[in-house]
């Protein structure tokens, strides 16, 4: 059984003028769990559905096994292993994680807290005296930037650098070449270009001399498998430089528009500091800061749903969707830090289960629980807010908020 849906409900997802709200585009495209469209490519949208792919080992993430080929991600050189398949990926992301989590560097997110508490700290005293804050460009983009430099090793004062850069790349993971201008591909793909140029020079300079940055130890120590060779150093560090921050900023954002609409829940973060791990778990099935995997390719023919999904065919995900199914969790559309069993597609599932999740998790946790306390009567200014253009990597580009509001 092969189940066509009506492109139009993915292309109104897609386009920017949903971006503030899309959720109930979402649960048009659940209606047909599994859904082909007009180009060939498949829909999937449940959250059944999108944990047996997720955890289907004849799904690949190497674009290479594409029966068609996608303008969005040709030339783009050496792929991280986010975009690999067993036993490359495996061996490439167990040589990163060797140096940024468990078992053999356990400590470092707990290790990062007081430098992270007192850049969130920081951050808010410079709030003193303004009438008006944008916890983007104030807050949310600077902190998660800060860290992750901190722990690659990428200078902070570059950040002007590779800024534009990073914007480039986000905007272009979703090109359309039928709705978006070549334009929008060819920045992305310079900007892919520019950055990769510029992490192999910080490569190049960490040869020989050893130091407790993340690149430093991936070029200079040896573990089970080996060193990653310098390209691979740089596909791992483009990847982790753009996803440690910009899914936390997203993160953040959300979650403080999400109290600022829910005054009783920000109120109770106030007095109970402990409710913030739960509550970092419904940001991230509420309001998620990835939305979508844009593509998976399938090894073989697969069935899904009932659907039958032929060899090579390009497969998007929507993993938000998914964290909103009323068939897998209660009253999906209310926000509720109380939810038991909240097992959410927040951060992905499966071997390419979000790399950076506890230092996302921890770094949103301390930022809004400083932000509640801090932050005197804090009054949404535009709701919805403007949103970035990536309907991928979803979140508000500008927060602006009034401090001294009523209430």
């Amino acid at each position: 059984m092969t189940t066509t849906q009506t492109p139009d409900t993915l292309h109104r997802i897609l386009d920017y003028s949903s971006r503030a709200d899309p959720y109930p585009l979402y649960a048009e495209l659940r209606n047909t769990p599994a859904a082909r469209q007009e180009d060939g490519s498949y829909v999937i949208s449940t959250y059944r559905e999108l944990m047996d792919i997720l955890h289907n080992p004849h799904l690949s993430s190497d674009l290479r096994n594409l029966s068609r080929p996608m303008e969005a991600v040709e030339g783009r050189g050496t792929q991280a292993f986010i975009n690999l398949d067993p036993p490359e990926h495996d061996r490439l992301r167990r040589m990163a994680m060797r140096h940024f989590g468990p078992p053999h560097t356990p400590g470092l997110v707990t290790g990062l807290e007081p430098d992270l508490t007192s850049t969130v700290s920081s951050l808010i005293d410079d709030f003193v005296g303004k009438e008006q804050i944008d916890i983007v460009d104030d807050f949310a983009y600077p902190f998660p930037v800060t860290v992750i430099c901190h722990l690659l090793g990428v200078p902070r004062e570059d950040e002007s650098r590779f800024h534009q850069w990073v914007n480039d790349v986000i905007n272009s993971i979703a090109y359309n070449p039928k709705t978006d201008p070549k334009e929008k591909l060819e920045k992305g793909q310079q900007a892919t270009k520019d950055l990769r140029q510029y992490l192999a020079g910080l490569v190049q300079q960490r040869h020989g001399r050893p130091g407790e940055d993340l690149l430093s130890r991936l070029v200079n120590d040896d573990g089970p498998d080996g060193r990653m060779t310098d390209e691979e150093i740089v596909a791992t560090a483009n990847l982790l430089l753009i996803a440690g921050h910009e899914t936390t900023v997203n993160l953040i954002t959300n979650g403080m528009l999400t109290l600022l609409r829910h005054p009783q829940v920000l109120q109770r973060l106030r007095d109970e500091p402990g409710l913030v791990v739960p509550l970092v778990e419904e940001l991230l099935r509420y309001e998620p800061p990835v939305h979508i995997i844009p593509w998976r390719a399938a090894y073989s023919d697969i069935t899904v749903a009932d659907t039958v999904i032929p060899k090579g065919s390009q497969i998007m995900l929507m993993l938000a969707s998914g964290s909103r199914d009323p068939n897998r969790f209660h009253d999906p559309d209310r926000f509720d830090p109380d939810r038991r069993d909240n097992q959410h597609l927040g951060f992905g599932s499966g071997i390419h289960l979000c790399f950076g999740g506890p230092l996302a998790r921890r770094e949103t946790q301390i930022a809004l629980t400083e932000l509640v306390h801090r932050l005197d009567r804090p009054k949404l200014l535009a709701d919805p807010p403007p949103y970035r253009p990536s309907p991928v990597l979803r979140g508000p580009i500008h927060l602006h908020i009034q401090q001294g509001g009523d209430g």
